[in-house]
């Protein structure tokens, strides 16, 4: 809203109204369903973690992804790691020789399956923006390997931290994670599944 207004756009043409995607999520959460591997891969709830990777700062390097995958290995204490992998990610994953052994490379999920496992996941270790907004909803702890997010929310008010694209940061995030001490979080204003509603109102008036 502030920088609509610093764009010249007056506070009457402004309707803050939510937020579209958690509608989505909240109208599906009775829909969520384990993949076909969750029985397979014996997955108990907040006994494993998810993983997304795709962003060229973290994928396109063999060495860089191999010491991220290293220490996500390292830092999971043995749990599964679940990571549906995006197919830029699969093109620098042949050329490594040796994956951690924790490490479950799945094809990418759909909608009710991948958040069937977000919702039951001790975290959530990714690169992407859209997730970020789920796992505050759904009170589930992210790191973010990026050094910026253009979802600041998820960081100020709920349950992501950005970690940045250093393999080494990983570790005491981790570490804070195990110890208990990740914030628990908070949902933000309006994202309450009625965005859809405002919106609307706001057309029709």
């Amino acid at each position: 809203n502030e920088n609509l207004q610093k764009s010249g756009v007056g506070e009457e043409r402004i309707f803050f109204v939510g937020n579209t995607m958690i509608d989505s999520l909240l109208a599906n959460l009775p829909r969520l369903r384990p993949p076909a591997f969750w029985s397979e891969l014996g997955l108990q709830p907040q006994q494993y973690f998810v993983m997304t990777l795709h962003r060229p700062a973290n994928v396109d390097q063999a060495d860089k992804l191999t010491r991220m995958l290293a220490a996500i290995d390292s830092g999971a204490r043995g749990l599964p790691v679940l990571f549906p992998v995006h197919p830029r990610t699969a093109k620098t994953l042949r050329e490594l020789a040796d994956l951690p052994g924790n490490l479950h490379l799945v094809e990418p999920q759909p909608y009710l399956e991948f958040n069937y496992l977000v919702k039951h996941a001790m975290a959530v270790i990714t690169d992407s923006g859209g997730i970020t907004e789920e796992t505050t909803v759904l009170g589930v702890p992210c790191m973010t390997l990026r050094d910026t997010t253009e979802r600041p929310e998820t960081v100020s008010i709920g349950t992501n931290a950005l970690i940045g694209t250093d393999p080494a940061k990983l570790a005491p995030a981790l570490d804070r994670l195990f110890a208990g001490d990740w914030p628990a979080g908070a949902i933000p204003e309006l994202w309450d599944g009625r965005a859809g509603e405002r919106i609307v109102t706001a057309l029709e008036g």
